[in-house]
């Protein structure tokens, strides 16, 4: 699959920080049954790429991610531990090179018209807003569609179960990235059934009521 097909795949990208290699299986598990089934792992912690290998044998069926691709070398970790997209939260001439050479499917991440002009360029129609709400959040996005027609975005930072459907609403928005699905007290207490519960609220998300904002 493409990115944007992956975007499609459902209107919340969970964005996850494992710590402990334990937690990884049951974690997808819990997010797939509540409907989402497409994970962004950050390369964080030590033992994020066995995260990544071990929620593809747990929960086969799911798309998963490797996320905070900042060096040449994470893009041929992510694609070791079996990988299937990768997201960065910006973009270099480096990276580019670095993602064509493994074909990994990149979601860069963009904040200005400039590094969204540059991505467009490299041959990127859909990017990932970061940090969304501190780069200016919904009116950001609503300007940039304007002069950016064929661009997508995927804005993480600052986007909560309270204000994503408005993110959601826009029509240059596939989905949004964000961690409140998954939250560390959770994840630590081992209270996977309501991170199915948060997961299954968040696939449920649909656009904003008109005007609100």
């Amino acid at each position: 699959m493409n990115i944007r097909e992956v975007m499609r795949l459902a209107p919340v990208l969970p964005v996850l920080t494992v710590t402990e290699p334990g937690h990884a299986a049951p974690l997808a598990h819990a997010l797939a049954q509540g409907g989402l089934s497409v994970l962004e792992v950050t390369l964080r912690t030590a033992c994020a790429l066995e995260a990544i290998e071990t929620m593809r044998r747990a929960v086969p069926h799911a798309i998963i991610g490797a996320g905070t691709l900042t060096r040449r070398r994470d893009f041929a970790d992510a694609v070791g531990a079996g990988a299937q997209f990768g997201v960065t939260p910006g973009l270099t001439a480096d990276l580019i090179a670095a993602a064509r050479e493994v074909e990994l499917p990149l979601l860069p991440g963009i904040m200005t018209p400039s590094e969204l002009m540059a991505a467009r360029a490299a041959g990127f129609d859909a990017c990932k807003l970061f940090p969304a709400q501190p780069a200016g959040g919904l009116g950001l996005l609503r300007a940039l569609a304007g002069p950016f027609p064929d661009q997508a975005f995927c804005p993480t930072g600052g986007i909560t179960q309270e204000n994503a459907a408005q993110f959601l609403a826009l029509p240059n928005v596939l989905c949004v990235g964000g961690s409140w699905v998954a939250p560390p007290a959770a994840i630590e207490a081992g209270d996977w059934s309501r991170i199915e519960h948060l997961a299954r609220r968040a696939a449920e998300l649909r656009s904003a009521p008109p005007g609100v904002e």
